[in-house]
């Protein structure tokens, strides 16, 4: 079964690492998880940021 990850860069999912691991956000499960990554992100982000206030 293969790893999904989401390269930065490019914006797209990689099955497996196909890029430098400094580009890449995972591994996640599905190709649908990895797709949401940047989204996860975003939310985590913001509810750390309002931890802090």
């Amino acid at each position: 079964m293969a790893d999904y990850w989401f390269n930065v860069v490019t914006h797209e999912v990689e099955e497996g690492p196909q890029s430098d691991w400094t580009k890449l956000l995972g591994p996640y499960p599905t190709r649908e998880e990895a797709e949401l990554a940047l989204q996860k992100v975003q939310a985590r982000n913001k509810a750390w940021d309002a931890e802090e206030d």
